[in-house]
C-alpha cells in the first residue's frame, strides 16, 4: 500500500495489506468521510470543535503503520528519502491550489490590514509549521467570530501531520535496520517504542493542557499520542478479532461516541488532554469492529457508496471548507453563518473539493514521470513549493517597494495629531502615503527598546514575561512605570520618545485585557494575580510615577467610568510617595475607523462617529481632581478627535490599528503635546 494523506484518503483508500494479504476496508474510508463531515458541520454551523480532526490524526497513523509493517514482513526495500518525496508530492498540489485560491480571495475581499498576517500564515502552511506559528501567536481557535480568524488557520492539523509524516517513517526504517541487525521482532519493537511515545506524550498533553490549554492545542508533542494510538491499533489489529455481535456493538458505540463528542464535551478548555481520548477511542472501536458481516452493523452505512465516494475528496474538502467560511463571513459582514449561508458554504466546498480531486490530485497521481526517478520527484516537490510561494513572494516584493517609497517622505507628509494643533499649516505632499501602511497597521503597537533587565527586573517570572523597558540607565532623571492593559501599552509610542529626550527611565509591565485595578470578580484569576504582583513591584522599587489609563470607554457609547477601584489604587500608590499619571481612555468602536476610512474615505459619516456618541461629556477623572496629592490627570481627546467627530485618519496617519487601540505612529505624533501636558500636570 502506498503513502497515506493524513486528513486525506490514501492512494488506495481503505486497502490494507499485511501478512494475511490485501483486502479492502471501505468502512475506514467511510469513517474518514464521517470525520470530515463532523469537522465541516461543527465549524460552519456550531462554532465548536467536533473531535473529527483527532480521528483524522489517528487514521493517518493507522494506515501508515500498516504500510511499513507490510513492507518489512514482505522484505520489500524502503527508501526513506523517496518515501518522503513521494508523500509530499501527493500532498502539496491540493495545498498549493487552496493556498493560491485563498490568497486571491483575500486580496479581493479581506481588508488590507489583515493581508500580512494571512500571507505569513500561508508561508507557515506551505512548509508545515502553521501550528508553531499559531502557538506563538496564542490563537483562540474557538473564537465565536470566525470572520476575524485566519483563512489558513485550519492548516495547524496538516502541519502536525506533515511533521509526523517525517518522524514516523524515520522510526519505522530505523527500527527495521536494528531488528534485522540483531534478529529482533519488528512488531514487538514497534509496540514498545510507540507504547512509550503514547504514554509520554499523553502525560505531557494532560499536564500542558491543564497548564496552558491554548498553547497545548497546537503543540506537536501534545498530539503525538493520538498518532501513537493509531499505530498501536494497527500493530495489535491481527490479535483483535471481535465476533459479529461484539463487533456490531463496538461499531455503533464508536460512531455514537464520535458524533456526540463535540456536543457533550467542553473541548474549549480540555483538548487535547485526556478528554481527546473520547473521539480517538471511538474511532478505535469502529476500526476494531471492522466488517462485521451483520446487516445491523454500522459498517454497512460506513461502506455505502456515498460515504466511500466522499472519502476520496475528504482531504480537499477539509482544505477548502475553512477558508470559504472565513472569507464568506468577511464578505457578508457577519460573525457566523446561518443555516442558509452555511448550506451554501458546504455546497461550494463539496464542489471545489471534487474539482480539486478530479482535475488536480488524480491527474498528478497518475503522472508517471516524477515517480520514475528520485531526482524527478525532488524536482516535482520543489516545483510545487515554488508555485505555492509565488504569490507570497510577489506580495513581499510589493511591500518592500512600498517601504522604499515611504522612506522618502518627510514629517510634513504625515503630521498626525499635529494637524489638530492651533496654527497648523497643511504641507502634506500630493502623493504622500498614509502611514503606517494598511499591511503594517495591525502590528503598529507602542514598544520600548527591549526586555526588562538590571536592577528593576521583576522578581516574579510572570511579570518579567510581560515587561519591557527603554535603555536609559540608573542615572535617569526620573523613573516611570507604565502599568495596566493594552490601552496603557499603546501610549508607549509617545512616552518612549518623550522619556528618551528627558533621560527618563521607563518600564512597562502590561497584561492584555487586564486593566490595572483592585481585586474584582470582573476579571479572571490571572489578571487579579498579575495586578497584585504589579502593586508589590511598585512598593518594592518606588518609581517617581506610575502611568495608567484610569477610565474605561464603552464601544459606540458615551458611557464611560473610572476603572474599578481606581481611587483605592491611587491612594495606595501616592501614600508611598509615588506619583500617579492617570490618562483618560480613548474612544472605542464596534468597527475599525481606519479600515472604514480605507474602504469608504475618511469623510464618510460612518467612518467618523460624533465625539458625543463615544465618550462622556465630562472626563470622569475630574472627580478625583484635588483628592490625592501626587495625582496628575491627562486627557488627549482633543488630539484624538477633531472636536466634533473621531475620524480614522488625521494628518495623513491612521489613528487606530483596530476598533479600540491607537496606532503607535499616531501616538508618536502626540509626543510633544503629551510632554508639554505631562510637565504642566506634574510640575516636573
Amino acid at each position: 500500500m502506498t503513502a497515506t494523506k493524513g486528513v486525506a484518503s490514501p492512494e488506495s483508500p481503505g486497502q490494507i495489506r499485511g501478512s494475511r494479504g490485501t483486502r479492502f476496508r471501505p468502512e475506514i474510508q467511510g469513517l474518514r468521510s464521517l470525520a470530515v463531515l463532523m469537522v465541516v458541520s461543527y465549524h460552519i454551523w456550531f462554532g465548536r470543535v467536533s473531535g473529527g480532526v483527532d480521528v483524522f490524526l489517528l487514521i493517518s497513523a493507522f494506515l501508515m503503520t500498516l504500510q511499513f509493517v507490510s513492507r518489512y514482513e514482505e522484505s520489500r526495500p524502503v527508501s526513506l528519502v523517496r518515501h518522503w518525496l513521494h508523500l509530499f508530492w501527493r500532498l502539496l498540489p491540493a495545498v498549493v491550489v487552496v493556498l493560491t485560491g485563498t490568497l486571491a480571495a483575500t486580496f479581493v475581499i479581506v481588508p488590507r490590514t489583515r493581508w500580512t498576517e494571512i500571507v505569513n500564515q500561508a508561508w507557515a502552511s506551505l512548509f508545515y509549521v502553521q501550528n508553531w506559528l499559531l502557538q506563538k501567536q496564542v490563537v483562540n481557535y474557538y473564537a465565536a467570530d470566525h470572520s476575524l480568524a485566519s483563512p489558513m488557520q485550519h492548516f495547524w492539523s496538516l502541519s502536525i501531520q506533515g511533521q509526523v509524516f517525517i518522524l514516523w517513517p524515520a522510526i519505522f526504517v530505523t527500527t527495521a535496520l536494528v531488528c534485522r541487525r540483531f534478529g529482533l521482532r519488528y512488531r514487538s519493537m514497534l509496540l514498545g517504542i510507540f507504547g512509550l511515545i503514547f504514554v509520554a506524550s499523553l502525560s505531557y498533553s494532560i499536564y500542558f493542557t491543564s497548564a496552558h490549554q491554548e498553547l497545548a492545542y497546537f503543540d506537536t508533542l501534545a498530539r503525538l499520542w493520538e498518532f501513537a494510538l493509531g499505530t498501536l491499533v494497527a500493530l495489535l489489529l491481527p490479535f483483535l478479532r471481535p465476533g459479529r455481535g461484539l463487533g456490531t456493538v463496538l461499531g455503533w458505540v464508536g460512531v455514537a461516541a464520535m458524533l456526540s463528542c463535540g456536543v457533550l464535551l467542553q473541548v474549549r478548555s480540555a483538548f487535547p488532554g485526556f478528554v481527546a481520548l473520547w473521539p480517538t477511542l471511538a474511532a478505535v472501536a469502529v476500526i476494531v469492529a471492522g466488517q462485521t458481516g451483520s446487516r445491523f452493523g454500522v459498517d454497512r452505512i460506513l461502506s455505502s457508496r456515498l460515504l466511500v465516494g466522499l472519502g476520496s475528496t475528504s482531504y480537499a474538502l477539509y482544505l477548502w471548507h475553512w477558508p470559504l467560511l472565513v472569507i464568506t463571513l468577511v464578505w457578508i459582514g457577519e460573525d457566523h453563518a446561518d443555516a442558509l449561508t452555511g448550506a451554501a458554504i458546504v455546497g461550494v466546498s463539496l464542489l471545489l473539493a471534487y474539482l480539486t480531486t478530479r482535475f488536480v490530485e488524480q491527474p498528478l497521481r497518475s503522472w508517471r514521470w516524477p515517480e520514475a526517478k528520485r531526482r524527478r520527484l525532488a524536482v516535482a516537490v520543489l516545483l510545487c513549493l515554488a508555485v505555492g510561494a509565488t504569490p507570497m513572494t510577489v506580495f513581499g516584493f510589493q511591500q518592500q517597494q512600498e517601504k522604499n517609497a515611504i522612506a522618502g517622505q518627510g514629517m510634513d507628509d504625515n503630521p498626525g495629531a499635529r494637524a489638530l494643533l492651533p496654527g497648523y499649516v497643511n504641507r502634506v505632499g500630493k502623493d504622500a502615503r498614509t502611514l503606517p501602511t494598511p499591511e503594517q497597521l495591525p502590528a503598529d503597537w507602542g514598544k520600548l527598546d527591549g526586555p526588562c533587565t538590571g536592577e528593576l527586573r521583576p522578581q516574579d517570572p510572570v511579570l518579567f514575561a510581560e515587561c519591557q523597558q527603554n535603555d536609559v540607565g540608573a542615572d535617569a532623571a526620573k523613573t516611570i512605570f507604565v502599568v495596566g492593559q493594552s490601552h496603557s501599552l499603546q501610549w508607549l509610542g509617545a512616552i518612549g520618545p518623550m522619556a528618551k529626550e528627558r533621560n527618563w527611565r521607563v518600564q512597562a509591565i502590561t497584561f492584555g485585557a487586564c486593566p490595572f485595578m483592585t481585586q474584582t470578580d470582573e476579571v479572571g484569576d490571572e489578571c487579579n494575580a498579575f495586578n497584585r504582583n504589579v502593586r508589590e513591584h511598585i512598593r518594592r522599587y518606588r518609581p517617581d510615577a506610575v502611568f495608567l489609563v484610569g477610565t474605561a470607554a464603552v464601544p459606540d457609547s458615551p458611557d464611560e467610568d473610572l476603572t474599578w477601584g481606581l481611587d483605592e489604587l491611587v491612594g495606595e500608590i501616592t501614600d508611598q510617595g509615588v506619583g500617579v499619571i492617570a490618562m483618560r481612555d480613548n474612544p472605542r468602536f464596534s468597527f475599525s475607523p481606519s479600515e472604514c476610512a480605507m474602504a469608504s474615505g475618511v469623510d464618510d459619516p460612518r467612518c467618523r462617529p460624533a465625539l458625543s456618541s463615544v465618550l462622556a461629556a465630562d472626563n470622569p477623572l475630574d472627580q478625583l481632581e484635588g483628592t490625592f496629592t501626587g495625582l496628575s490627570i491627562l486627557d488627549m481627546t482633543d488630539l484624538i478627535c477633531d472636536g466634533a467627530s473621531c475620524p480614522g485618519i488625521i494628518g495623513n496617519v491612521y489613528v487606530y490599528l483596530d476598533d479600540n487601540h491607537l496606532s503607535s505612529t499616531y501616538t508618536r505624533s502626540m509626543a510633544d503635546a503629551l510632554s508639554e501636558r505631562w510637565l504642566s500636570a506634574t510640575g516636573w
